[in-house]
């Protein structure tokens, strides 16, 4: 019998497009590549989006939020101020809390946000040293264009690993989310119409799931476990924000540990 291999095992390497889950799948499809795209539709991304449209730059919190309260209440964050939760005032890490009017009062220009699913995933992508991008249907094609615009101010393809954060579930397993496969779908599908389309088997298979139930993504976001879970917990809004497709223009990277907008031709 074959051995199992270890999540640091590179796979989907041939590939310049690359799909795989949660951070297991990142430590194997992030090796060698030039770019991340993180993905957390309901709700990391959509509020990191929502976020950096809005001013405010995101600090996304490598751990849980008890951790993270502990550090606020040691004043560990510095000038930044920790995101309220879900379902609290202010700025949470609920896309729809994330108004002009609460980032206005929020009083600090930068919020810690931790989530069990993108926060972490996205501080991990952070140690692989190449630019991370959050993603949601909001600004998929904003993404793939950001990602063409690095390659030309390189001056050449960098190979892109996208990676679906999952619901990880209390025992850290990870339970796939059909509104993870869709938003990395249509990431995938948006960097193949700009011609960066030599996709691994897992990122064509996502793409052709986007592409085969595009009319049906607000249903299917709804529908879904996270998106019923959410409208039982009052929580619908953010269900319909992250499921509206090319609203946004805005492309949040991960720079020295912060979401902010940033230039392709401005990194190193």
């Amino acid at each position: 019998m074959r051995s199992p291999m270890s999540p640091d095992h590179p796979l989907q390497q041939d590939y310049e497009v690359r799909f795989d889950w949660a951070r297991e799948g990142l430590r194997s499809i992030a090796q060698g590549a030039g770019v991340i795209v993180v993905i957390d539709a309901i709700s990391f991304t959509t509020t990191v989006e929502r976020a950096v449209t809005e001013g405010l730059e995101v600090q996304p919190f490598p751990g849980k939020r008890a951790e993270a309260e502990a550090v606020a209440a040691a004043d560990g964050f510095g000038a930044a101020r920790l995101a309220g939760p879900r379902g609290g005032d202010g700025v949470t890490l609920s896309p729809s809390s994330v108004t002009a009017a609460n980032v206005a009062a929020f009083g600090a220009d930068r919020a810690v946000v931790p989530s069990f699913n993108g926060s972490r995933l996205s501080a991990a992508a952070a140690g692989f040293g190449v630019p991370v991008l959050a993603a949601s249907l909001r600004n998929r094609s904003a993404v793939a264009q950001w990602i063409l615009d690095r390659q030309v101010a390189l001056g050449h393809r960098v190979k892109v690993a996208v990676v679906a954060g999952g619901e990880v579930r209390d025992d850290e397993t990870v339970r796939f989310s059909v509104e993870d496969l869709l938003t990395a779908g249509a990431v995938i599908d948006a960097l193949g119409a700009l011609g960066i389309d030599a996709c691994s088997p897992e990122a064509a298979a996502a793409s052709a799931a986007y592409t085969g139930l595009a009319r049906a993504t607000r249903h299917l976001f709804t529908a879904s476990s996270s998106g019923v879970e959410l409208r039982d917990e009052g929580q619908g809004a953010d269900v319909e924000l992250a499921a509206e497709t090319d609203v946004s223009t805005t492309v949040p990277v991960l720079v020295d540990g912060v979401f902010r907008r940033v230039d392709p031709a401005a990194l190193a």
